[in-house]
Order: C-alpha cells, then sequence, then structure tokens
C-alpha cells in the first residue's frame, strides 16, 4: 500500500478511537491495539519525514524540555468574572441587568459548573491549532502550546467544516478527581511530594517545561466559549457557541443547561451543589451567562469582568478534624504568627493540613487548645482558618497554647507592644526568617521588580548564607547564582541581568522596597514628592514627618526608628554602592500640579481605567487621594457598585462625580 494512504488512514484511526476513548468514554478497541497502531504511524512518519504534519496524533508527545516559557498575547482579552454568593445576590445581578439594557425583557440565561482548574485560550487558524496559552494577566499568558498539544481530548484540527479562518476557544483544563487520586498515590509510591488538589496540579503539570511529563497526567478539558474571532456572526447565541465547538470536536461539560429566568439559574445551582460530590472532577460553583450575544455586546464590560456573566460560588465548606500541633512562623517585620497543624481533611477541595490562627487573642477568644477537634472553613482561595472548638470532644490532656519567649528560628527575644495584637522577634535582619521575607519584598514588582528572583531562589541565598541583606544580592556571582538547586548558567545570567535593571528605580520605589513598618505604596510616594531626596528623609524629625500627607504618629515613629538603626542606614549605603539609583525629584511647580489642595475618594469599579491607575494621575496632578469619606473630601469618584461611600458622600454634601466626569476632568490636563 501507498506510504501516504496508509499513514493517513492510520491517523483517522487513531483520532477516531481518541474520539470515542476521550468525547464518549466508549473504547471500542484495547489498549494495546491503539498503542500497536500508534507505533506503526510513528514508525512509518520516520521513514518519511516528508509526510508528517502538524496535526497527527504522533505530535502530541513532548519534545525537548523547555528552558522557559515564552509570552503569548490574547487576541482578545481573558476576563475575570464577579461573584455572587446567594440567591439575593442572583436577583441584584439580574436587576442591574434590565436597568443597564432599560428595558423589561425576558433573558435567557447558560448555566455551567464553574470547573475548579486552569483556563487557557486556544488559537485556531483554518481548523489547525496554532498556539495556546494560560489565561497570565489577563492580556497575555505562557505559550503552553507543545504541553496543551499532550491532552488527547484537545483536536490539533477541527473537525467538519466552516470553521472561522481565526478563532480563539477557551476552556478550563482540569484534572479528574480519579486521575488525580492516581497521581498521588504514584507520588507516595515514590516519596515524592503529592498535589495539594486538582486544580494544582492541572496547573503544575500545564507548566512543566517537559512536555513528556504533561503527557504522562490525566489532563483533560472541558471548553466553554471563544475570544477573538475572524466570523462576527457565526452565532447568535452563547449556546450556538457551545453547539459549534461540540461539532468542532471540542469537549464541552454535559451539565450545561439554558434556563429561561433566574429561577431556573437558581433551581439548576441548587441541583448541581447537590450532584457535587458525585461529580468525576471538582467544581467551585455555577457560570451564568446571558445567552444572547447581541445583549452580552450590549451590556459589555466593568474593569476585567464582563456585565453580562457571573459566578455562583458554592457556600464556604467547613470541616472537623484535630489540631494537633501548633507552630510560630515568623514573618517580614517579625511578627510571630501562630499555625495550626491539623489532622489532614479534605475541605472545600483541598485537602488542608495547615490553617491560620492569626494571634494570642484570637487563640484565647476561641479558648483554642492542642488536642482539641476544631472546626475548620475554607472559603474560595483564602487561607483555611480555625472557626472554632468543639467544646464536647475536648480531651482531657488538652494543652494550652503559649507564645514563645524566643523566636523560634533565631532564638532571639520577643517582645509586644502595648498597642498591638502582635508579638515580634527582635532580630531584624538577623533573624533567617525575616531575612527570606524582606529579600522577597524588596524584589517584589512593586518595589524593585527583580524579575526571575523567586521566593525559592531568595530562600537558598539566605540558606547558603550568600545574602545577608538586599545590598548582598548584587554581589552574588553568577557561579553562585548557577550552583542552586533548578538554577542553569542562563537562569543564573538572567537573575544578574534582572538585578543589574533593578539598580535604575525611582524614590518611592526604593522606599517602598526597604520595608518600613506600614509604609506602602502611597506613603512611599507621598514622602518621596514631600522631601524629594533621601538624605532629607532621613534627617526629617517627628515634626516633619508628620507633616506629610497619610504620616501619622505611628508611621512618624516606624520610619524614624528605621533610620535611626545604624544596620538599616548600612544597607542603605551598601545599595548605593552597588548602583541603585533614581532621577532627581525637582520640586513641582503650580503648573504641574492643577489638583492641588483638593480631596478624591475613589470607589466602584472603574471600566476605562483601573482605581490605580486612576489615583496615579490624580497624585501627578497634586490631588490627595484618600480612603475614606470625609468634610474635607471635594470629590467622590464614584464607579460601578458603589457602596456605603457614596451614602456617606451624600449624607455629607460632598460632590459625587462618575468615571466619564473623572476622565473628563484627567483629560483637561493629561491624556488619559
Amino acid at each position: 500500500m501507498d506510504a501516504k494512504i496508509h499513514i493517513e488512514q492510520l491517523r483517522q484511526q487513531i483520532n477516531e478511537f481518541n474520539r470515542q476513548y476521550y468525547l464518549e468514554d466508549n473504547p471500542t478497541v484495547p489498549d494495546a491495539e491503539y498503542d500497536r497502531l500508534f507505533r506503526e504511524l510513528k514508525q512509518l512518519e520516520e521513514e518519511h519525514p516528508d509526510l508528517l504534519v502538524a496535526d497527527s496524533p504522533t505530535q502530541r508527545v513532548g519534545a525537548a524540555p523547555l528552558e522557559k516559557f515564552q509570552q503569548s498575547k490574547h487576541l482578545q482579552a481573558m476576563l475575570s468574572l464577579d461573584n455572587l454568593f446567594n440567591f439575593q445576590d442572583l436577583q441584584a445581578f439580574c436587576k442591574r441587568i434590565l436597568d443597564r439594557l432599560k428595558q423589561d425583557i425576558a433573558i435567557e440565561f447558560v448555566c455551567e459548573p464553574k470547573m475548579d482548574g486552569i483556563a487557557v485560550n486556544l488559537l485556531y487558524e483554518n481548523g489547525l491549532l496554532k498556539t495556546a496559552a494560560t489565561r497570565g494577566d489577563g492580556a497575555t499568558g505562557e505559550d503552553i502550546t507543545q504541553n496543551i498539544k499532550t491532552i488527547q481530548a484537545i483536536p490539533l484540527k477541527l473537525q467538519g467544516k466552516n470553521h472561522p479562518q481565526r478563532i480563539e476557544i477557551r476552556g478550563e483544563v482540569y484534572i479528574p478527581l480519579a486521575g488525580f487520586d492516581a497521581i498521588n498515590k504514584q507520588a507516595r509510591e515514590h516519596g515524592t511530594k503529592e498535589f495539594a488538589n486538582p486544580r494544582n496540579a492541572a496547573a503544575g503539570s500545564l507548566r512543566q517545561l517537559d512536555s513528556s511529563i504533561t503527557a504522562q497526567r490525566k489532563l483533560t478539558i472541558f471548553t466553554y466559549g471563544i475570544g477573538f474571532c475572524s466570523d462576527e456572526n457565526f452565532a447568535q447565541t452563547h449556546a450556538q457557541i457551545l453547539d459549534h465547538l461540540k461539532s468542532w470536536g471540542m469537549p464541552v461539560c454535559p451539565e450545561i443547561k439554558v434556563e429561561s429566568d433566574i429561577n431556573g439559574c437558581e433551581t439548576f445551582y441548587q441541583n448541581i451543589l447537590n450532584k457535587r460530590a458525585t461529580l468525576p472532577y471538582e467544581i467551585d460553583g455555577v457560570v451564568i451567562k446571558v445567552n444572547d450575544l447581541k445583549l452580552q455586546q450590549q451590556l459589555g464590560f466593568v474593569a476585567r469582568a464582563p456585565r453580562f456573566a457571573t459566578a455562583y460560588k458554592f457556600p464556604a465548606q467547613e470541616e472537623m478534624t484535630l489540631l494537633e500541633d501548633v507552630e510560630f512562623q515568623v514573618g517580614r517585620t517579625g511578627a510571630l504568627t501562630p499555625v495550626a497543624r491539623l489532622q489532614p481533611v479534605h475541605v472545600g477541595g483541598v485537602t488542608v493540613s495547615n490553617a491560620t490562627l492569626h494571634n494570642m487573642d484570637e487563640i484565647e477568644r476561641k479558648d483554642v487548645r492542642i488536642g482539641d477537634t476544631v472546626i475548620v472553613r475554607r472559603a474560595g482561595d483564602v487561607i483555611p482558618e480555625v472557626v472554632s472548638v468543639v467544646m464536647q470532644k475536648r480531651p482531657p490532656n488538652a494543652k494550652q497554647i503559649t507564645m514563645p519567649a524566643q523566636c523560634p528560628v533565631c532564638q532571639s527575644e520577643v517582645f509586644r507592644a502595648e498597642s498591638e495584637a502582635v508579638t515580634r522577634c527582635t532580630a531584624g535582619l538577623y533573624c533567617k526568617a525575616q531575612r527570606k521575607e524582606a529579600l522577597k519584598h524588596f524584589a517584589s514588582r512593586k518595589a524593585l521588580d527583580v524579575d526571575g528572583l523567586g521566593d525559592k531562589i531568595i530562600e537558598q541565598a539566605v540558606d547558603l548564607d550568600l545574602v545577608h541583606d538586599p545590598a548582598d544580592l548584587y554581589a552574588v556571582t553568577l557561579q553562585q547564582w548557577a550552583g542552586m538547586d533548578r538554577m542553569a548558567e542562563k537562569s543564573a545570567q538572567n537573575v544578574l541581568d534582572a538585578l543589574q535593571a533593578s539598580k535604575e528605580t525611582t524614590l518611592p520605589r526604593f522606599l517602598f522596597s526597604l520595608g518600613i513598618r506600614e509604609v506602602g505604596e502611597t506613603t512611599a510616594h507621598n514622602l518621596a514628592q514631600h522631601f524629594r531626596n533621601l538624605d532629607a528623609l532621613m534627617q526629617a524629625d517627628h515634626d516633619a514627618l508628620i507633616a506629610v500627607d497619610d504620616v501619622g504618629v505611628v508611621v512618624a515613629e516606624n520610619i524614624l526608628h528605621f533610620f535611626a538603626e545604624p544596620h538599616n542606614r548600612n544597607v542603605i549605603d551598601k545599595l548605593i554602592a552597588q548602583g541603585v539609583h533614581w532621577p532627581v525629584i525637582e520640586a513641582p511647580s503650580a503648573e504641574s500640579q492643577p489638583l492641588a489642595g483638593k480631596n478624591f475618594v475613589l470607589t466602584g469599579t472603574m471600566s476605562t481605567m483601573g482605581r490605580d491607575e486612576a489615583k496615579a494621575k490624580l497624585i501627578g496632578l497634586g490631588a490627595k487621594v484618600s480612603g475614606s469619606v470625609s468634610k474635607n473630601t471635594d470629590y467622590l469618584v464614584a464607579g460601578e457598585k458603589a457602596g456605603s461611600k457614596l451614602k456617606k458622600a451624600q449624607e455629607l454634601g460632598v460632590k459625587v462625580i462618575d468615571e466619564d466626569a473623572l476622565v473628563n476632568l484627567l483629560s483637561v490636563y493629561v491624556s488619559v
């Protein structure tokens, strides 16, 4: 038989077997037969490399490991969803839709289980899979094309005909519960780390630089919609989009239903909630979308979320378990936080073995003791917490929790100020725990933004005794970086390059990077603008400091204490000696500060620009932006979902403007 014909027949056979197995859950041949045909196809393609095509089933197998992921820009942004938690929230969601449309009409909704996986964007051109990416920041994600090709449920070539010439298909990659259990069983047998939950397993598998590892995982996908599409008229409803996806061979969740009103949505939600424990995959709620695409367009978007869709989340889940011990973790500012070590328990789709106890006051209020049976709550992605004690189950030997007299990391003295609920280690950067957290803060995006210098690398640098303060980061050599776990010479060079680039910064960023207690981004900006140079700030007394916007007595004392410490000044001198620098801040002119003396408060969600961007532009024009409304407030800018601040502004007679008015105001002075 002609090799070209034989190869094509084998591809068609294998693709059909894949469809039966992954889409219909109805395999028609044993694994051995499938493997034999697969090996035959692979051998023929090796013998005839000119006949190899990108959508061959053999191309799902991973290639050589990548050194790092490239970035991939989405043609249309991948947005987040706002959340609701009860039927009243759902009614309010529907009312906002009708108010926005300015008409009382019947609206159909599409309801689907909210998969607890990782969102991906699949770009198809002329029916062929071109690229695949994670959601990332919504605009740009990681290029994971090689790994996506290992997922058998995702067609490399769309079935049928009449596909749009270019289309982004959105889906959620997940690991079925059976596959998750199998992965963790294998991990236990090999003595390696288990995944905490199916979502983490899916995310970790998709981000493997070696796609052959991804191929071994039990990943699959449900597609739920589209992004960019070159044919804007190929569907009139979201349900039709899903029908198209199914006809092209894309997996779509079989639980999806179209409901005629919100009462139907509530019934769907309750039914799925009741079925949750029996489903073969993890879900954490229901996604509800307006079905009519024209109505979707009319409703539009707010910030990073669509107005026509929402996530109806399941209630917070609680479970009982045993509190086996309490350990104290040390943070960047030396705060000792009690952490409950629990008998592992499954809560909200996650195996929980640790939970926060907040502080000693909370422990005493709840009367928590080691040996107690406690109720643990996990709501969404919030850190699990111990809610209460089941007193009926308290054993006679339950042990009271006491704050250690010495730091558990460095054995230095601990101290609790009368005005605080927190006990702190007094050692500062001498304490390795504080040092690690201080370095992570220094390198973070909003501080000196050292790209590639992740938490694990910083922890190794401290453990190897290479870094004792932020300035030491610039003295670590290429060989020392390259000698760390999971580092090679190229990645080490990337860290060196990022450190070199971070030397060119701004005074507000530098001040923020120092980690002075309660000096956040805004306070750092205000200090920089007020004093305009570092020496003037370091020499400032208490009265000079409290003259700065948003600097009160406590913050002023923190700043004075920080600069009074010789080792802090020594670190600053070392950083400057290493070449860290920033441009001179010129004294603002009246022309550059047209909003000087005006006080603004921002509330609600903004769609044209984010609140951070609006705040930065207002501050740049000399305005003060506060977090609370008072009689001194000149303007309240009310975005979508403005709440209590709007009510207070109206009570005080503060002028209220909407986002459009703010944009118009800013456009007079700057390009918006």
